[in-house]
């Protein structure tokens, strides 16, 4: 494998080989237990029916797969709308030039120290430009995971998109749409995942002032922007997160004459509360809280937003022509001629165009995919009746998850089959933390959610397990005189007169 590195250099192709060499023997020193143990089943047509659908190859839905490999689980698919290398945001809507996650994070290789990113990026550019390097270039990262699924051996089937899920008997049934063709395949599975980041779990949000206006007038920081069209344009940005600073940025860098970064609030958030609960402690065991807690903690988290690291300050402040404006909200936008002019509490600006950041919106009915699940799901306003001075609409919207990361039913026994639904996206943050859509929580999350579908399919299957169990009859070596087929003979290992082995 060969491409182009920090600096542009080369890639040290011989030390990538190395290391796939090493990745290798390492997976298959811990291989153990070897082969199939999940029986098949059958649709009503004959077809095998899967036993894991995984929607979203990014990077929770490699791990996911990666983890299901591992688990001797191998009749799965996975699926992702993207072109393939788009999957995820990084080449997309994430503007920034870095993860904001420390260099050392790690789970997609689910603690394989020869599939990190840290070995791969090392097998390239040596370990003193690891020393050396602050944090991970998004363009890696997207790099790496592309690397990774394709050192597992991960079949991510692109550009298929998930139009529809509804049970089948014992199964789901989903309905795929091949974008390349137009061509519609419906598929029985025993379990769904839905993988899927931020954007399959509502709506990007933008304020109805801006709603209001055409289009021609603004975006929001999850489309796609031209941004040489906005060089020597006034462009005003209204959110005070990370995800705002970097589309302010991207601005600056594409030429705009001014970049005026609104807020609401008089003060920048700029204490990250995700950097305290990044321990095994919470990442782990949050989801084993009792609901006040778990409502507790999230209410604060979320209420405060995810301040942006430093490196997004300075990436936006750098540029003469950037302007912050605190204590400002958009109270109402009119279109001037050419111009937007803004009303806030602080005065009237002008700009030539808007760019909103502020945020997402959990509402699984906008998910059209979730067309015939999302009004059975059980949200945490349906299951949990806060405090007053606790009390939070948009909390309220999150679905309430089982252990396992499975939907439940808003009214118990309409709807049993959620129970096959795995949600892994920016949904589940109340009920489990930072988890779906997380870097930072992804070795304890992914782990949890294929032990979850392992016992389920354990469990369902318990009677052919139990008629299998009675019906072995493999002896482990023959006896004199008989013929068939004995158990594999495993070599003696005998202790030696100097304490060696044989």
């Amino acid at each position: 494998m060969t491409g182009v590195g920090l600096a542009g250099e080369r890639l040290a192709g011989d030390g990538l080989a190395a290391l796939e060499r090493q990745a290798a023997a390492d997976l298959e020193r811990i291989a153990y237990p070897r082969g199939a143990w999940v029986p098949a089943r059958q649709d009503g047509d004959g077809r095998r029916v899967l036993d894991v659908l995984v929607v979203g190859g990014g990077q929770g839905g490699v791990a996911i797969a990666h983890g299901l490999l591992r688990a001797r689980v191998d009749n799965f698919r996975i699926v992702d709308r993207a072109e393939r290398g788009l999957e995820g945001p990084w080449l997309t809507y994430a503007r920034m030039a870095t993860l904001r996650s420390p260099k050392e994070v790690n789970g997609p290789d689910l603690d394989v120290p020869s599939l990190t990113f840290q070995a791969w990026f090392e097998a390239q550019h040596g370990a003193p430009a690891w020393a050396a390097l602050n944090k991970i270039p998004k363009q890696d990262w997207a790099a790496y995971l592309l690397w990774l699924r394709r050192v597992l051996g991960i079949p991510v089937e692109n550009r298929v998109e998930l139009r529809r899920v509804e049970p089948d008997g014992q199964h789901l049934r989903a309905t795929l749409v091949h974008l390349g063709d137009g061509r519609t395949e419906t598929v029985a599975a025993r379990k769904l995942v839905l993988a899927t980041g931020i954007e399959a779990s509502g709506r990007w949000w933008t304020p109805p002032a801006v709603e209001a206006l055409d289009r021609r007038f603004w975006a929001h920081t999850g489309d796609a922007i031209d941004f040489a069209a906005l060089a020597g344009r006034r462009v005003a940005v209204l959110g005070a997160g990370a995800s705002a600073f970097d589309n302010a940025a991207t601005a600056l860098e594409a030429g705009a004459a001014e970049v005026t970064v609104y807020c609401r609030r008089p003060d920048l958030q700029r204490v990250q509360p995700f950097k305290w609960l990044s321990f095994p402690g919470f990442l782990g065991h949050f989801v084993e809280l009792d609901d006040a807690w778990r409502w507790r903690f999230m209410n604060h988290l979320l209420t405060l937003r995810e301040a942006f690291p430093r490196e997004t300050w300075e990436r936006a402040a750098r540029h003469p022509a950037f302007r912050l404006e605190t204590g400002a909200e958009w109270q109402r936008c009119e279109a001037v001629g050419d111009a937007v002019r803004l009303h806030t509490p602080k005065g009237q600006f002008e700009a030539d165009f808007l760019i909103v950041g502020t945020g997402f919106d959990i509402d699984l009915d906008a998910r059209p995919e979730m067309a015939g699940v999302a009004g059975h799901v059980a949200l945490w306003g349906d299951r949990y009746d806060p405090p007053a001075e606790e009390r939070n609409p948009r909390l309220a919207r999150y679905p309430y998850l089982g252990p396992g990361y499975e939907l439940l039913e808003k009214v118990p026994g309409a709807a049993p089959w959620l129970r096959h639904i795995r949600l892994f996206t920016y949904a589940t943050t109340v009920s489990f933390g930072p988890s779906g859509a997380s870097i930072n929580a992804m070795k304890f999350a992914a782990p949890r959610l294929v032990s979850a579908i392992v016992g389920d399919l354990f469990r369902e299957d318990v009677a052919a397990h139990w008629d299998s169990l009675r019906a072995y009859d493999l002896p482990e070596f023959l006896l004199p005189g008989e013929t068939g087929e004995a158990a594999p003979v495993k070599p003696v290992v005998e202790r030696q007169a100097d304490g060696g082995f044989r």
